[in-house]
């Protein structure tokens, strides 16, 4: 599977990347006595799955907010309503630098599909803003992603990705607003979440820079499969001070 790195404001061309092994939300397979006992969540201080057994808390059923570039909301993807227009974006050379998901709409299809067929552990998602869809999203739980391999993961640490579809979105603050916006909506929305992560390239200096600017610290350097990432960190604790 391609990496899915956050692209937020540019538009600019990344240093080519000659590795290319990766790593996919949906490549971490759980035991089934594993997958019972996240169900139950007999052994974790808190129960990772909340009543109806969503991981994630149904972003879905999460309600539109006000931001300073109006009303926004998280719809999850219909892959036969959203294919092709994610399939456009993710042919965008600026997307697709970093999303590696260029080509015919197979490809993108063939992203979307572990994740709606999955556990739920990741949801696709477009952001649509005022009315319009202008980016696509990814919310997952980073404790159960292959991420959590390469830090010292909390249960309950939910993940971010983001592209944002339309040029004429790119470049205004648009993704900083966003991604403060989402990083919210997962706080609010989950609980027991003690925080929000996300890994972009660190080549992407403008997607580390929106991750900055909307509340994330920057955590550390980590090597992934893929890229050499930012690990951006959002804790609840200090969600109102920065």
């Amino acid at each position: 599977m391609p990496s899915t790195d956050a692209s937020t404001d540019t538009g600019s061309e990344p240093v080519p990347r000659t590795d290319d092994g990766a790593e996919d939300t949906l490549d971490l397979q759980l035991p089934e006595d594993l997958l019972s006992l996240l169900r139950t969540g007999d052994p974790w201080p808190v129960d990772p799955s909340p009543p109806g057994g969503e991981l994630l808390d149904g972003p879905g059923a999460w309600k539109p907010v006000s931001t300073p570039v109006g009303v926004f909301q998280l719809v999850p993807v219909d892959i036969e309503r959203d294919l092709s227009l994610l399939s456009h974006w993710m042919n965008d050379p600026a997307v697709a630098a970093f999303w590696e998901l260029s080509g015919p709409e197979s490809v993108t299809r063939a992203h979307l599909r572990p994740q709606l067929d999955g556990d739920g552990r990741s949801v696709p998602c477009l952001g649509v803003l005022q009315g319009t869809p202008m980016s696509y999203w990814e919310i997952y739980r980073a404790d159960l992603d292959p991420l959590a391999r390469h830090y010292p993961a909390r249960p309950h640490d939910t993940g971010l990705h983001l592209l944002i579809g339309g040029v004429a979105d790119r470049g205004r603050g648009t993704g900083t607003t966003l991604l403060r916006t989402v990083s919210d909506l997962v706080l609010d929305n989950r609980p027991q979440c003690p925080r929000v992560v996300a890994e972009p390239d660190l080549r992407n200096t403008p997607s580390v820079s929106a991750f900055l600017g909307a509340g994330f610290r920057y955590a550390a350097e980590v090597d992934l499969p893929d890229k050499r990432a930012a690990l951006m960190i959002r804790d609840r604790a200090f969600r109102d001070l920065m």
